[in-house]
């Protein structure tokens, strides 16, 4: 008799961007119609020159392949801490950072310390899908906010207070969100905010995109208690084009720190010093460039939204910003995976399913921008205009 694998693991769907990625196996492409990857939201341009020349001495220094203090080397959370302070017009304190492993490790951490199994999490959809992954493999019941498409997908307040009950612990949130590029308005911010602090619970941020939007995201941190009641996940993968390093951190009080860093110890220890490093100099030197870079992202973006809602498209852009487009599909009865499919197989254009963004959402599919070049755009929409199942 073979062991048993977790009940809660088991109903976990595969990861989706290795499933659509998997469909490509084997298959070579024409010169005439390349391989069109709107699938994943992975900046296509390299760090600077600067920054990866800054690293290499780095190398040969025997204390960059040792351990740091499980929370991050002090003069590099001193060094994101002063970048927020320029992006959001307040920062936390380097006490309340703790360097990750990416989002996905701060995410972990913020739930591990906030939950347990039973409890559930206010989830906004559609949501990104690690996040509901990572949720169920916990034990952790999602209460959904279902997407309203007249509104672009943003988040509803009297929906979400509707939805706590004493069993809830957080509302999770990602703005701009994954997988729809809608950028929640800093007002909504605040009221999600004081319904946390009304309800005694944990506004959840994602901001991974952050660095791509043009006014401050938000206001939460020149508030003396911010840390009572908000966490933020924070990704300089993509600020800095580092996302192989698995840049992230986690944004919290003092006490919530504390406590993450029992699970830090347990799962990573620490950010790897060679990332640190890295975000320590995209932190204190690379605001030009990375301003530079979300003007191109937003050419992108408006150039794409321009082509798909021509006339003559079936497809309908349902939301849109930054790195993504949420686009709903014309084929009545069909599921997001099943027309994602076909995309792949006969117009050579991969992309995600709606339903791995949440229940409700197999009439959508994601697109994401970050591996089209904006010259690009025009040919690859005009493989929606001409599909048909």
């Amino acid at each position: 008799m073979r062991f048993a694998i977790s009940p809660h693991i088991e109903k976990v769907h595969f990861p989706p961007i290795s499933e659509v990625k998997g469909w490509l196996a084997g298959r070579s492409f024409p010169l005439d119609k390349p391989l069109v990857d709107l699938c994943q939201a992975v900046p296509d341009y390299a760090p600077p020159a600067e920054l990866t020349a800054h690293l290499k001495p780095l190398l040969d220094d025997p204390l960059t392949s040792k351990y740091s203090p499980d929370e991050g080397l002090p003069e590099v959370r001193e060094a994101v801490c002063a970048w927020y302070l320029r992006v959001y017009g307040a920062a936390p304190d380097p006490g309340q950072l703790c360097l990750t492993i990416g989002a996905s490790q701060a995410f972990w951490l913020a739930m591990t310390v906030l939950c347990r199994e039973g409890d559930e999490v206010v989830v906004q959809t559609p949501y990104y899908f690690d996040h509901a992954m990572g949720l169920d493999m916990m034990g952790v019941r999602s209460l959904y906010a279902l997407f309203d498409e007249a509104s672009g997908g943003l988040p509803d307040v009297e929906v979400i207070r509707g939805l706590i009950t004493e069993k809830t612990r957080a509302i999770l949130l990602v703005t701009p969100s994954n997988p729809t590029g809608a950028v929640t308005p800093p007002v909504v911010l605040r009221q999600l905010f004081e319904l946390a602090r009304e309800r005694g619970i944990a506004l959840v941020l994602d901001e991974t995109y952050n660095a791509f939007i043009e006014a401050p995201p938000h206001a939460l941190f020149s508030d003396p208690d911010w840390g009572d009641h908000l966490v933020q996940l924070a990704s300089f993968g993509k600020t800095f084009a580092l996302t192989g390093y698995r840049a992230g951190a986690l944004v919290a009080s003092e006490r919530f720190i504390h406590h993450a860093l029992k699970a830090q110890d347990s799962m990573a220890v620490c950010q790897p010093r060679i990332t640190q490093q890295a975000v320590r100099y995209g932190a204190e030197h690379l605001d030009d460039w990375v301003a530079a870079n979300r003007r191109m992202m937003q050419r992108r973006h408006d150039r794409f939204r321009a082509e798909f809602i021509r006339p003559g498209n079936p497809f309908t852009l349902a939301a849109s910003g930054g790195f993504f487009a949420w686009v709903r599909h014309p084929f009545a009865g069909r599921t997001g995976r099943q027309v994602a499919r076909q995309l792949a197989d006969s117009a050579n254009l991969i992309c995600l399913p709606g339903e791995v963004f949440g229940p409700g959402m197999e009439g959508y599919l994601r697109l994401a921008f970050g591996n089209i070049r904006e010259d690009e755009i025009p040919a690859a929409v005009e493989r929606f205009r001409q599909f048909n199942l």
